[in-house]
């Protein structure tokens, strides 16, 4: 028997990307982990499960075992014969992946565009319009004496941002750790971090931007006569006092507030009212990004074309166009005449429309597992899973960049590999 230990492994779940994952391997399989959260120890665990054996093209209605050689190049010829192909996903896969697919992108004058476009565009466009104040989970964890959770629920979706970052650990500043802290949930419903903080603060569904638009009438010295979604004059006054007494406020938001009745403009509120804090205290905001390199989808597009999503290169450069370019839009407009989904499912969380035109034009899956997607694609290409079976780069939710490791082997190339060989034959 072959024992080792990893030491240090990126956790490769979420955006907080945890970066003191302990792996042992015995016999090339992964055993157990070590400082991971359950999501984290049950993709470790599970890797192996569920995984597509084979390279496989859609024949008769069937998709049957091909060569990978075979696999790429009908690849290949998709993508020549396409006019307007897309290309989508990249949240679950690494930078030097989301680099090449641009490059595929370019080439073959498709659009790309990654999960944000579903997610958190709208927190790109505010910031696109206004700046924001943002700062690593580091500095929260050694400075934050009052954290916001606003329509997020970390305790759920990234078990370890309270442990590590921002509620429990003892910092710089904040030695005392839970006990330094004030911890305010605001959601529209009780959540398992709503139970966790200090004070809980239920919305009415839709009204976010009315809220931080009368925190800040309160900063500003103007007396409110009624209350706004449901929370009271008082409770707002209070709100604001406290935000304005705090040594280091934090403001992390998720979904709730993206995808809710505003989207954007209610994360430029939110900015708004963290800049109008900056005039009294210390106060940053940051999204809680979900896939584990989301974030690096966003940042490589932009550094390599300008743009964070929704760009389209038929006409040999970059145009960027979210509503026009974004997944969503030309799928469910039947604008594109085939796809390549890259470490995505599209199949399972975007619209009908978007899924059913999937299903009607030539398909390619890049993924390590079998999902929805790979179902209804014409071409499922097998790869390694980033972070596990192979190394690579991603960005922590933060923006801060982290090398990933290679646990175990593969029989798979990785999707660079793999996006290499497809770039040549097309080329």
């Amino acid at each position: 028997m072959i024992m080792s230990v990893r030491n240090d492994v990126v956790c490769t779940w979420c955006g907080c990307c945890c970066d003191d994952i302990e792996v042992r391997v015995e016999d090339g399989n992964i055993q157990s982990i070590e400082n991971g959260c359950r999501l984290s120890k049950s993709k470790f665990l599970n890797h192996d499960r569920d995984r597509v054996d084979s390279p496989k093209i859609k024949r008769s209605g069937e998709l049957v075992n091909v060569s990978m050689e075979e696999a790429l190049e009908e690849v290949a010829d998709i993508l020549k014969d396409s006019e307007f192909p897309l290309i989508y996903g990249l949240s679950s896969t690494d930078v030097e992946a989301q680099r090449l697919s641009t490059e595929l992108a370019e080439i073959t004058g498709a659009s790309i565009d990654n999960t944000s476009s579903v997610c958190h565009s709208p927190t790109i466009f505010a910031i696109q319009s206004i700046g924001a104040q943002e700062c690593t989970l580091g500095e929260v964890k050694n400075r934050a004496d009052l954290v916001f959770f606003w329509g997020s629920n970390p305790m759920s979706a990234h078990p370890r941002h309270p442990t590590r970052y921002s509620v429990m650990p003892a910092g710089l500043h904040t030695e005392g750790g839970r006990e330094d802290r004030k911890i305010i949930s605001v959601d529209v419903r009780e959540t398992t971090t709503a139970k966790m903080a200090d004070r809980f603060i239920q919305i009415e569904p839709g009204k976010d931007y009315e809220l931080f638009s009368a925190i800040r009438a309160t900063l500003k010295g103007y007396d409110l006569k009624e209350g706004v979604g449901g929370i009271s004059p008082e409770t707002i006054e209070e709100l604001a006092q406290e935000m304005k007494e705090a040594k280091f406020g934090a403001i992390y938001f998720g979904l709730g507030l993206t995808m809710s009745t505003g989207k954007h403009m209610n994360v430029t509120a939110a900015i708004q009212l963290v800049k109008d804090l900056n005039d009294h205290t210390k106060f940053v905001i940051n999204p809680m990004r979900g896939h584990f390199n989301v974030a690096g989808a966003n940042k490589v597009l932009t550094w390599l074309t300008g743009y964070p999503l929704g760009v389209n290169f038929s006409r040999g450069y970059p145009i960027y166009g979210p509503g026009e370019f974004t997944a969503v839009d030309v799928l469910s407009r039947k604008e594109c005449d085939a796809a390549v989904v890259i470490a995505s499912d599209p199949a399972s969380h975007l619209p009908s429309a978007a899924s059913e035109h999937l299903a009607d034009i030539p398909t390619v899956v890049l993924d390590p597992k079998f999902n929805a997607t790979t179902y209804l694609a014409d071409v499922v290409v097998p790869t390694a899973m980033a972070g596990i079976e192979s190394e690579g780069t991603t960005y922590r939710m933060d923006g801060v960049p982290l090398r990933l490791k290679k646990v175990v082997d593969s029989d798979q190339m990785s999707d660079s590999e793999v996006l290499e060989k497809i770039i040549e034959k097309v080329r």
